[in-house]
């Protein structure tokens, strides 16, 4: 197999996988819920959690 094989395939089978995964994220947006789901993770950096490490040295 040389390169010329490897490019033909990325050239008609890559176009195909990246338009089938924009689908899929242009499908998943619209999906009901979804607004909800991005608005909870628009939010998680502003998120004032306290985390507690652990103390794994004693074990």
């Amino acid at each position: 197999m040389d390169y010329g094989i490897f490019r033909e395939f990325a050239d008609s089978w890559g176009l195909v996988y990246m338009f089938a995964v924009w689908f899929g994220v242009l499908i998943m947006l619209f999906l009901p819920g979804a607004k909800k789901k991005a608005n909870d993770a628009a939010g998680i950096p502003l998120r004032d959690e306290t985390i507690v490490p652990e103390d794994n040295y004693n074990e």
